[in-house]
């Protein structure tokens, strides 16, 4: 068997890359989770297999992964799979906060677990972990990025680059950083779906699976059906991040603010629902000309992901991490359409329900789920939320416009 060693064994990785390598067959997926023991010991109850619970399609067993490591437990055996030559792939689902990236995007080397990292040797995250083991490598391996992040292999990359150049490490083998776009709409486990499936971890899903995948394998990689392999990402990246993922996260905060708890309910909101087809058709004209073409059909698609009632994805799910999914989601097209002279109304109206979402928890009193919430807390609460929430994450300068 050739092994993918893959970081944050989660419910997405559990539903889309997971899902994908059972159908290849003849390869497994050792997880690694950075430190809770949580899904492990879960997992490991029922020899690692699981139910995926596909929308519409019905339950089926998935039993590719033969193991799950803790690095807080392990590091040692996590660095000695890294520097494996029997680890082909090395893949990552650590959501956006796991990169730890400053706002113009570059590796946080002054605070937080990097900072650490760098002063005391030991790995605990998913770039210092990369940069220890590949000093390690000699055989050739592919790093692959399953997050929502723009560019997120080159991301990665320059990430990994970066600690290594600040710790002195010297990385001797050769390593790809394929750009990737990826999509399963997956919510929470339920106690009713673990009821019913007679499995405590359970995941579910939508039918609908996509995965595009720079062509730039320097390692054997397993012959995943239906993945698309391109020579280049970015289209079929900006179109999810900006269609998508933007109206996700504006469904996720404005149908809060109303009170919904799930997609399909904010989206039934008749005002909701005209602010996101707008935030769709004002993402689409920020597309390469290749891909705007069919950004009508891919807008009717998604309303009709969302209307599923079927998959109840909650809105909080959704909206946690803003200060990380709002720059890519929503600040980025902003951007792309102020550089072109348009005017942004509707995502203009998602940018700043985020604000109020985050001006809301704070008055309530509640925890921003973020990786930045008691900075967040502390800027949605100032006598001007906009500008110093906006300054927060780098984008002060459009508050004005924003704001208009």
């Amino acid at each position: 068997m050739k092994r993918i060693l893959h970081f944050g064994p989660g419910n997405f990785f559990r539903a889309h890359m997971a899902d994908y390598t059972f159908d290849a067959g003849g390869w497994v997926i050792t997880g690694v989770s950075l430190r809770s023991p949580n899904i492990r010991d879960g997992l490991a109850r029922q020899g690692f297999a699981y139910t995926l619970v596909v929308q519409e399609r019905g339950e089926k067993r998935i039993d590719v992964i033969d193991n799950i490591l803790v690095g807080s437990e392990s590091p040692g055996g996590v660095l000695s799979l890294i520097s494996s030559d029997d680890t082909k792939v090395i893949s990552a689902t650590v959501t956006e906060k796991g990169y730890h990236l400053t706002p113009s995007g570059e590796l946080d080397v002054e605070s937080g677990v990097i900072a650490n990292e760098l002063k005391t040797g030991k790995p605990a995250s998913l770039i210092g972990y990369l940069a220890y083991g590949l000093a390690e490598r000699r055989a050739p391996v592919t790093i692959l990025s399953c997050d929502n992040r723009t560019g997120n292999g080159d991301a990665l990359r320059k990430a990994v680059e970066t600690f290594a150049e600040f710790s002195s490490i010297e990385i001797k083998c050769k390593v790809t950083f394929p750009n990737a776009m990826v999509d399963r709409i997956t919510p929470a486990t339920t106690d009713v779906l673990r009821h019913e499936t007679g499995d405590p971890m359970a995941v579910p899903c939508e039918a609908f699976r996509e995965w595009v995948i720079e062509d730039d394998f320097v390692s054997e990689r397993p012959n995943w059906p239906g993945v698309a392999f391109v020579d280049d990402v970015a289209p079929h990246e900006l179109r999810k991040l900006r269609m998508l993922n933007g109206a996700h996260s504006y469904l996720a905060y404005a149908g809060t603010l109303a009170n919904y708890d799930f997609v399909h309910e904010a989206i039934g909101d008749p005002k909701i629902r005209q602010v996101a087809c707008q935030i769709m058709d004002e993402a689409s004209e920020t597309l390469p000309a290749e891909i705007r073409e069919d950004a009508r059909r891919y807008a009717k698609a998604l309303l009709a992901r969302f209307d599923n009632k079927h998959v109840n994805h909650r809105l909080r799910q959704i909206a946690m991490d803003g200060s990380e999914k709002v720059q890519y989601r929503l600040i980025d097209t902003f951007r792309a359409r102020k550089s072109k002279g348009l005017e942004s109304p509707a995502i203009s109206t998602a940018i700043l329900a985020w604000i109020e979402f985050c001006t809301q928890e704070a008055a309530a009193g509640r925890a921003i789920e973020d990786p930045r919430g008691e900075d967040l807390a502390i800027a949605a609460s100032s006598k001007d939320p906009v500008v110093a929430v906006l300054e927060l994450i780098g984008a002060r300068d459009l508050a004005s416009s924003i704001a208009e």
